[in-house]
């Protein structure tokens, strides 16, 4: 039992060092997450000090036998009071950004965040428990004292191999996420290659997620909430396209899209019908559509309906034209889903024109469908840094500075220094900086912009804006509509964020 004790007091030591450290070394960051946990202002930039150091002294005294109980006592304070904080806000349906451990690793808090925190919380009762018996295990350098000297190269080879795995696990984690980068950015790719028509299969023919674009759309004829029966061809017959979305109860990206959905069939009434087909009960449905004002709701016995359309996973969503054809792959998961309705209701972002009877996709033309000088700029409403959802609506009223960038553009970083020392000083009548980015939260909060960052993860922005390469800025201004060409290159848009305007 001491060697458990101990084990347990040095895995918490590690822990909270490596912790404190990281805090100290990124004081911003930490001061940054401390408040968007909801703590006033004023008290975050001292907290953000405070809660590092706090860490730190708990560290150093789970070390010496003397000291370990209180050790052990404030790593369960601090603990709970992690789990309390995140709690809190995931049941406000929030989710900011941990900076558990700096920048050695910091994400949005989930449910994962809060098991973490609550299996050390354990450990340290664990401690704190051992520590009322009177029994807080043997010093560290007392067991150590103690070892042979044949025991105590295991333990320092076990130490050493455990740093190996450590280092490679770090190297490999670094790996795994620029390919999933990487796959994720070629997804997006066959996704927008797919809408066109132009996917490639390994024999040569086109093939799509789902039913293929241009077959007819499987009809189906469901109850709603209310107990009346619904068909397809009765939200056809209202004469708009048909968005389809398959949700279950069960699903939690489903659910954390409800107050989305209930705005879109507001927003785009006129653009567009939104139903949810959805299973399971009446009751497990009805209680989170009433509260985000979703309308539309059906619900299939089981999957009867979503293997229809070949519809495999939640939430997932298909386009049916006016006419009962297929308009879309299939969009899955709430980044796609999202993309998926821009496609629909965007000015310049059309999907692809069918011919009913042949099936395939055939264009007007193949000229580049970005907006012009005058015209309305195309829509924005992306998920910021914090998670939360920013429009160029938003921004009504006064002129708005587009960039485009990316972490891994060589160009953009170059362009940062001259970038914030705008930020710090801009000229009178400057236009607002809206930045249109990708890759992940962590890359782009590195780059320091002070403006408003949203990340575009399907590049479905950047193909209303024909984006082709970055940097590139655009100005967009009050009433909404576009005020200059598409500036590419780092010196053009530096010119242009310093002029605020360009020849039309």
């Amino acid at each position: 039992m001491a060697i458990v004790i101990l084990f347990a007091r040095s895995m918490l030591a590690a822990v909270f060092v490596v912790a404190g450290v990281a805090k100290l070394a990124d004081r911003e960051g930490s001061r940054r997450a401390v408040a968007d946990f909801g703590v006033p202002a004023a008290l975050a930039a001292p907290l953000g000090i405070l809660l590092p150091l706090a860490e730190l002294a708990v560290a150093a005294a789970l070390i010496p036998t003397s000291t370990a109980f209180w050790g052990a006592v404030g790593a369960l304070v601090l603990l709970l009071l992690f789990v309390a904080g995140i709690g809190a806000n995931l049941a406000r349906g929030r989710r900011p950004d941990c900076h558990c451990f700096g920048q050695l690793h910091s994400s949005p808090a989930g449910w994962s965040t809060l098991a973490r925190n609550g299996v050390l919380a354990a450990v340290a009762a664990f401690v704190v428990w051992r520590g009322l018996e009177g029994e807080v295990g043997p010093s560290v350098m007392g067991w150590l004292g103690a070892l042979s000297t044949a025991q105590l190269l295991i333990v320092a080879g076990g130490t050493v191999v455990l740093a190996l795995l450590a280092v490679q696990w770090f190297f490999l984690f670094g790996v795994l996420r620029q390919n999933g980068r990487l796959l994720a950015r070629l997804n997006a790719v066959e996704n927008r290659l797919a809408a066109a028509g132009l996917a490639p299969s390994e024999n040569g023919a086109h093939q799509t997620s789902g039913l293929p674009v241009g077959s007819p759309a499987p009809a189906f004829a469901l109850g709603d909430l209310d107990g009346e029966e619904v068909a397809l061809d009765g939200l056809r017959a209202r004469g708009k396209p048909v968005m389809l979305m398959f949700t279950d109860p069960g699903c939690e990206s489903c659910m954390e899209l409800l107050p989305d959905v209930g705005r879109w069939q507001q927003q785009y009434e006129g653009k567009l019908t939104i139903s949810i087909v959805g299973r399971g009960s009446v009751e497990e449905n009805s209680a989170d559509a009433s509260e985000h004002g979703v309308e539309n709701v059906l619900l299939q016995e089981d999957w009867e309906v979503a293997d229809a359309y070949e519809v495999d996973a939640t939430p997932g969503a298909v386009i049916v034209s006016p006419e009962g054809i297929i308009s879309s792959p299939v969009a899955q998961g709430p980044d796609e889903v999202e993309a998926l309705l821009a496609q629909a209701v965007g000015e310049h972002a059309q999907l692809p024109l069918l011919q009913s009877t042949a099936g395939h996709a055939a264009h007007e033309d193949t000229e580049p469908t970005g907006p012009k000088v005058g015209e309305p700029a195309p829509e924005i409403r992306l998920r910021d840094l914090e998670g939360r959802h920013v429009s160029l609506e938003d921004f009504r009223g006064e002129e708005v500075l587009v960039l485009f960038c990316s972490p891994e553009c060589g160009f953009c970083q170059e362009m940062m220094p001259d970038i914030k020392e705008w930020e710090a000083a801009p000229p009178d009548g400057a236009p607002r900086l809206l930045v249109v980015s990708d890759e992940t939260v962590e890359e782009n909060k590195a780059m320091g912009f002070g403006s408003p960052v949203v990340l575009d993860d399907t590049y479905a922005v950047w193909d209303a804006f024909d984006v082709s390469g970055t940097p590139a800025a655009v100005l967009v201004d009050a009433e909404g509509r576009v005020a200059s060409t598409m500036i590419m290159g780092s010196v053009e848009v530096l010119e242009l964020i310093k002029s605020g305007r360009t020849a039309a």
